[in-house]
């Protein structure tokens, strides 16, 4: 009787570990962009960023088959800052969009004067949801 129920738990154990699992956010490719300079967007993204430049923000945009993914890391209190792509992927269930801060280097002259750093970057059009990090 014990290897009978032995038999039958070690059967149905195996049959839970074998079940598909797959992460959201796993990536299936990565996406190819362009970064759009400073004054350079569509005229309605152009109004949009203006208004909000001094703050914080993430914003999609989507006109004629693109899609603009927009971050900007509000006010800075010198010149001399960047934003880095990490990583721009499409996964089962969205698009991710990794960037980074980068401030002025210790031998770098900057301007005592306060910055904005924003980037858009182009791609096509998907129609997903996009997670910023």
């Amino acid at each position: 009787m014990w290897k009978r129920v032995l038999l039958i738990g070690s059967i149905l154990l195996f049959l839970s570990g074998c079940s598909i699992q797959t992460n959201e956010q796993e990536k299936l490719q990565d996406l190819e962009y362009t970064i759009i300079e400073e004054g350079k967007a569509p005229e309605g993204l152009q109004t949009i960023l203006e208004e909000k430049r001094k703050g914080e923000f993430k914003l999609t945009y989507e006109e004629e088959g693109k899609l603009y993914l927009c971050i900007g890391y509000g006010e800075q209190s010198t010149s001399g800052y960047s934003i880095a792509v990490n990583e721009l992927y499409l996964s089962e269930n969205a698009i991710y969009f990794d960037t980074s801060l980068i401030g002025p280097g210790k031998e770098e002259q900057v301007a005592q004067a306060s910055s904005y750093p924003s980037l858009v970057v182009q791609t096509e059009f998907v129609d997903k949801p996009v997670v910023f990090r």
